[in-house]
């Protein structure tokens, strides 16, 4: 496996169809005998991020039992204990336990993976995310999220599933012209696999494609396996683009860093030179304005050198991410069928190019804020 997984679901007080209740849930995490059978040898968690399992627990309950809603004639009352209160994420990564812990690399892999998947989980919940835990004890590298809406004295989870949230909407909103009852449903159902699919975009975006994942796996898209391989080896090489990215971002801004540190040192000397040279008559201007031309000149042209060398790769980079791109749009128009894999798979190279095309630019903005020049204009000739 090597592409992503991360599952979303909120939980009630009251067991469902399966026995989950929230309390099944917390036991579940916490490791409690009773609700870990499908554990060969269960370890307690490890905190990752936030309060413990217990904690969680804790303030989740303590805040179910002061839940208020509005009940007939606009009178409060306790909220049902079919509500759902606890909202949790689930993200697998795709290697095993054996195998982080038998490899430094992997273990890099997954720890950079977590902060990134923290990241995003902060972005998507806010202050409503409690904790975050791993469990080592099975198979998969996996962690869990539990997100509590303390913040809201009804206390609803559901506000945080994008797909109910979605489908409700267009329910509320009611039929179209000429619309039954059917055909509001498929499209309120239709309102929740989009939601659905935005919210595993996101994920994918800020987490997965950083560290290359794939979207879906092949068995969903019907992929042969040289296909499948063919795009991991995409994911890879986005991955790449991405940490080169990054690099070049952090050597802009030591390159931002010491040039301003050259040229306040610059203008220091400029400015004693002008000191003197406004005691000589008739020569101020002039002496100013050579010596402030060959400072600034001599500046230019060392970051000018040091950024060229970058700035070329980066735009080598994009070049062949394009010409990569508009190979597969080729290749893929001449195949038939599959036509979910095309449309992830040029979704894929389209991001690869953006991630070179954003290198690029991200370079020449470090260089025009070293130089204290103007940002430069797409397609303009270079001065």
């Amino acid at each position: 496996m090597a592409y992503q997984f991360a599952h979303l679901e909120s939980y009630s007080r009251r067991r469902d169809s399966r026995g989950r209740s929230t309390d099944y849930i917390f036991d579940e995490a916490s490791r409690k005998p009773i609700a870990s059978v499908h554990v060969h040898n269960p370890e307690p968690p490890t905190t990752i991020w936030g309060v413990d399992v217990e904690e969680v627990r804790t303030m989740h309950d303590a805040a179910a039992a002061v839940a208020m809603t509005a009940g007939a004639r606009g009178r409060l009352r306790k909220i049902a204990v079919s509500q759902k209160t606890l909202h949790t994420v689930v993200a697998s990564h795709p290697h095993t336990v054996a195998e982080v812990c038998g490899d430094p690399a992997k273990l890099a892999e997954v720890n950079h993976w977590e902060r990134l998947t923290i990241d995003w989980l902060q972005r998507q919940y806010g202050p409503a995310l409690k904790s975050v835990i791993r469990h080592t004890d099975e198979k998969q590298w996996h962690i869990h999220a539990f997100i509590v809406p303390t913040a809201d004295p009804e206390l609803k989870a559901t506000v945080y599933h994008p797909g109910i949230v979605a489908k409700r909407a267009v329910m509320a909103a009611g039929r179209r012209p000429g619309e039954d009852g059917k055909a509001l449903n498929k499209r309120s159902n239709a309102a929740y696999k989009a939601a659905m699919r935005e919210w595993q975009d996101s994920y994918h975006e800020a987490v997965a494609m950083p560290c290359g994942l794939t979207r879906l796996g092949p068995a969903r898209r019907r992929l042969t396996r040289d296909e499948w391989k063919s795009e991991q080896v995409q994911a890879a090489a986005l991955r790449r683009a991405v940490e080169r990215a990054a690099s070049v971002e952090k050597m802009g801004r030591e390159y931002v860093k010491r040039t301003k540190t050259e040229a306040a040192a610059v203008r220091e000397d400029a400015a004693k030179v002008r000191v003197t040279a406004d005691r000589l008559k008739g020569i101020g201007g002039a002496v100013r304005s050579v010596v402030d031309g060959i400072q600034a000149s001599r500046i230019r042209s060392e970051i000018r050198k040091e950024f060229a060398r970058d700035l070329a790769k980066a735009e080598a980079t994009a070049d062949q991410a394009r010409r990569a791109a508009e190979r597969e749009r080729a290749l893929r128009r001449n195949l038939e069928g599959h036509a979910s894999a095309l449309r992830y798979t040029v979704r894929q190279q389209s991001q690869s190019l953006s991630v070179a095309r954003h290198e690029v630019r991200r370079l020449s903005s470090a260089l025009a804020a070293a130089l204290d020049e103007r940002q430069p204009t797409p397609g303009a000739p270079a001065p």
